[in-house]
Protein backbone atom coordinates (compact mmCIF):
# COMPACT_ATOMS: atom_id res chain seq x y z
CA UNK A 1 0.00 0.00 0.00
CA UNK A 2 1.31 3.29 -0.87
CA UNK A 3 1.97 6.40 1.23
CA UNK A 4 -0.79 8.11 -0.51
CA UNK A 5 -3.53 5.33 -0.22
CA UNK A 6 -2.27 4.87 3.49
CA UNK A 7 -3.24 8.62 4.03
CA UNK A 8 -6.35 8.38 2.62
CA UNK A 9 -7.48 5.25 4.93
CA UNK A 10 -6.44 6.83 7.91
CA UNK A 11 -8.69 10.00 6.44
CA UNK A 12 -12.24 8.18 5.94
CA UNK A 13 -11.55 5.48 8.88
CA UNK A 14 -13.26 8.42 11.54
CA UNK A 15 -15.65 9.38 8.93
CA UNK A 16 -17.05 5.31 8.15
CA UNK A 17 -17.15 4.77 12.50
CA UNK A 18 -19.28 8.12 12.71
CA UNK A 19 -21.63 6.61 9.75
CA UNK A 20 -21.83 3.64 11.20
CA UNK A 21 -22.92 5.06 14.66
CA UNK A 22 -25.66 6.58 12.59
CA UNK A 23 -26.49 10.70 13.38
CA UNK A 24 -24.77 12.36 15.97
CA UNK A 25 -27.20 15.48 15.96
CA UNK A 26 -30.47 15.85 14.31
CA UNK A 27 -30.94 19.67 13.29
CA UNK A 28 -34.84 20.20 12.97
CA UNK A 29 -37.38 17.44 12.66
CA UNK A 30 -41.34 16.99 11.76
CA UNK A 31 -42.80 18.63 14.59
CA UNK A 32 -44.44 21.69 13.18
CA UNK A 33 -42.81 25.56 14.00
CA UNK A 34 -45.09 27.37 16.76
CA UNK A 35 -47.71 29.83 15.89
CA UNK A 36 -46.29 32.12 18.84
CA UNK A 37 -43.95 32.36 21.32
CA UNK A 38 -44.98 33.22 24.76
CA UNK A 39 -43.18 34.75 27.78
CA UNK A 40 -44.28 35.94 31.38
CA UNK A 41 -44.35 39.88 32.31
CA UNK A 42 -45.47 41.66 35.74
CA UNK A 43 -48.26 43.30 35.88
CA UNK A 44 -48.27 45.68 36.39
CA UNK A 45 -44.58 46.42 35.03
CA UNK A 46 -41.82 46.73 37.83
CA UNK A 47 -40.13 50.55 37.85
CA UNK A 48 -36.67 51.07 38.95
CA UNK A 49 -35.90 54.15 40.50
CA UNK A 50 -33.59 56.51 38.63
CA UNK A 51 -29.71 57.13 39.77
CA UNK A 52 -28.11 55.35 42.28
CA UNK A 53 -29.86 53.92 44.91
CA UNK A 54 -28.18 52.29 48.47
CA UNK A 55 -28.82 48.79 49.21
CA UNK A 56 -29.02 47.00 52.19
CA UNK A 57 -27.59 43.30 51.51
CA UNK A 58 -28.40 42.70 54.67
CA UNK A 59 -31.54 42.39 53.63
CA UNK A 60 -31.40 42.32 49.93
CA UNK A 61 -32.94 38.74 48.29
CA UNK A 62 -30.91 36.50 45.91
CA UNK A 63 -33.57 34.93 43.75
CA UNK A 64 -32.28 31.70 42.46
CA UNK A 65 -33.63 30.08 39.31
CA UNK A 66 -36.32 26.88 40.35
CA UNK A 67 -35.13 23.44 39.69
CA UNK A 68 -38.09 21.52 37.41
CA UNK A 69 -39.28 18.12 36.75
CA UNK A 70 -38.53 16.59 33.43
CA UNK A 71 -41.89 17.50 32.31
CA UNK A 72 -40.88 21.22 32.63
CA UNK A 73 -37.52 20.60 30.91
CA UNK A 74 -38.51 21.93 27.76
CA UNK A 75 -39.84 25.20 26.10
CA UNK A 76 -43.15 23.67 25.41
CA UNK A 77 -46.21 23.93 27.83
CA UNK A 78 -47.15 20.48 29.75
CA UNK A 79 -50.98 19.33 29.71
CA UNK A 80 -51.91 16.26 32.37
CA UNK A 81 -54.38 14.25 30.60
CA UNK A 82 -54.28 11.78 33.29
CA UNK A 83 -52.49 10.53 36.14
CA UNK A 84 -49.65 9.08 34.46
CA UNK A 85 -50.01 10.79 30.75
CA UNK A 86 -48.92 14.44 29.41
CA UNK A 87 -49.30 16.25 26.54
CA UNK A 88 -48.42 19.53 25.04
CA UNK A 89 -50.61 22.54 23.99
CA UNK A 90 -50.15 22.08 20.27
CA UNK A 91 -47.55 24.73 18.35
CA UNK A 92 -47.17 26.77 20.90
CA UNK A 93 -43.78 27.25 22.96
CA UNK A 94 -41.84 29.91 25.76
CA UNK A 95 -39.59 31.93 24.77
CA UNK A 96 -37.35 30.28 27.71
CA UNK A 97 -37.94 27.31 29.92
CA UNK A 98 -40.72 28.48 32.20
CA UNK A 99 -38.34 28.52 35.75
CA UNK A 100 -36.28 30.80 34.45
CA UNK A 101 -38.88 32.93 33.08
CA UNK A 102 -40.67 32.24 36.45
CA UNK A 103 -37.38 33.52 38.09
CA UNK A 104 -37.55 37.14 36.62
CA UNK A 105 -41.13 37.16 37.42
CA UNK A 106 -40.57 36.37 41.30
CA UNK A 107 -37.52 39.05 40.83
CA UNK A 108 -39.77 41.78 39.85
CA UNK A 109 -42.34 40.71 42.14
CA UNK A 110 -40.06 41.17 44.63
CA UNK A 111 -39.46 44.47 44.07
CA UNK A 112 -42.63 45.71 43.58
CA UNK A 113 -43.53 44.87 47.49
CA UNK A 114 -40.16 47.04 48.09
CA UNK A 115 -37.88 44.08 48.81
CA UNK A 116 -33.93 44.89 47.45
CA UNK A 117 -32.97 41.79 44.92
CA UNK A 118 -29.52 41.39 43.86
CA UNK A 119 -28.77 39.24 41.13
CA UNK A 120 -25.17 37.49 42.01
CA UNK A 121 -24.67 36.82 38.29
CA UNK A 122 -24.51 40.70 37.29
CA UNK A 123 -23.36 42.60 40.67
CA UNK A 124 -20.87 39.85 42.25
CA UNK A 125 -22.70 40.25 45.55
CA UNK A 126 -25.34 38.13 47.42
CA UNK A 127 -27.82 39.09 49.58
CA UNK A 128 -27.96 38.58 53.06
CA UNK A 129 -31.30 36.41 52.20
CA UNK A 130 -32.09 33.42 49.27
CA UNK A 131 -34.89 32.22 48.11
CA UNK A 132 -35.02 28.98 46.20
CA UNK A 133 -37.14 26.33 45.13
CA UNK A 134 -38.49 23.80 42.84
CA UNK A 135 -41.38 25.01 40.24
CA UNK A 136 -43.64 21.48 40.71
CA UNK A 137 -46.44 22.45 38.16
CA UNK A 138 -46.57 25.34 35.46
CA UNK A 139 -48.67 24.16 33.00
CA UNK A 140 -53.15 22.61 32.26
CA UNK A 141 -54.41 20.15 34.10
CA UNK A 142 -57.48 18.81 31.76
CA UNK A 143 -58.16 15.86 34.01
CA UNK A 144 -61.39 18.01 35.01
CA UNK A 145 -62.46 21.30 33.56
CA UNK A 146 -59.97 22.39 31.88
CA UNK A 147 -57.70 24.86 34.22
CA UNK A 148 -53.88 26.26 34.54
CA UNK A 149 -51.78 25.17 37.35
CA UNK A 150 -48.85 26.87 39.05
CA UNK A 151 -47.60 25.47 41.99
CA UNK A 152 -44.11 26.59 43.93
CA UNK A 153 -42.14 24.87 46.41
CA UNK A 154 -40.23 27.89 48.47
CA UNK A 155 -37.45 27.96 50.51
CA UNK A 156 -36.07 31.34 52.21
CA UNK A 157 -32.63 31.16 53.76
CA UNK A 158 -31.56 34.21 56.23
CA UNK A 159 -30.03 35.03 59.44
CA UNK A 160 -33.27 34.30 61.07
CA UNK A 161 -32.70 30.18 59.68
CA UNK A 162 -34.62 28.54 56.96
CA UNK A 163 -38.47 28.89 56.21
CA UNK A 164 -40.40 26.56 53.92
CA UNK A 165 -43.51 27.24 52.25
CA UNK A 166 -45.87 25.38 48.87
CA UNK A 167 -47.70 28.13 46.91
CA UNK A 168 -49.85 27.42 44.39
CA UNK A 169 -52.79 28.36 42.08
CA UNK A 170 -55.01 27.83 40.09
CA UNK A 171 -57.66 29.69 37.40
CA UNK A 172 -59.91 27.70 35.01
CA UNK A 173 -59.81 27.89 31.38
CA UNK A 174 -61.74 28.39 28.35
CA UNK A 175 -59.70 27.02 26.05
CA UNK A 176 -56.56 24.64 25.78
CA UNK A 177 -55.16 27.09 23.21
CA UNK A 178 -51.72 28.99 22.81
CA UNK A 179 -52.60 32.56 23.73
CA UNK A 180 -55.61 31.49 26.79
CA UNK A 181 -52.75 29.51 27.84
CA UNK A 182 -50.02 31.74 27.86
CA UNK A 183 -52.34 34.35 29.49
CA UNK A 184 -53.82 31.92 31.99
CA UNK A 185 -50.78 31.32 33.38
CA UNK A 186 -49.03 34.12 33.26
CA UNK A 187 -52.32 35.84 35.22
CA UNK A 188 -51.61 32.93 37.91
CA UNK A 189 -47.83 33.10 38.09
CA UNK A 190 -48.42 36.97 38.66
CA UNK A 191 -50.62 35.90 42.06
CA UNK A 192 -48.78 33.26 43.06
CA UNK A 193 -45.23 35.59 42.68
CA UNK A 194 -46.88 38.06 44.77
CA UNK A 195 -48.13 35.89 47.27
CA UNK A 196 -44.03 34.59 47.54
CA UNK A 197 -42.90 38.24 47.79
CA UNK A 198 -45.64 39.15 51.03
CA UNK A 199 -44.13 35.76 52.26
CA UNK A 200 -40.17 37.28 51.83
CA UNK A 201 -41.53 40.61 53.10
CA UNK A 202 -42.96 39.36 56.23
CA UNK A 203 -40.02 36.90 57.00
CA UNK A 204 -38.03 40.62 57.71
Amino acid sequence: MTRTMRLSALLCAPLVLLAACGPLVKIGGNAPAPDSVYTLSAAPPSSVPAGLVPVDLARAVSVDTPTVPGALQTLRIPVTVSDTAIQYVKAAQWSEQPNRLFQRLLADLLVQAGQPVIDLRSSGQSGGRRLTGQLQAFGVDVRGAPKVVVRYDATLAGPTGLRQRRFEREADLPAVEGPAVAAGLNAAANLLAADVAAWVASAG
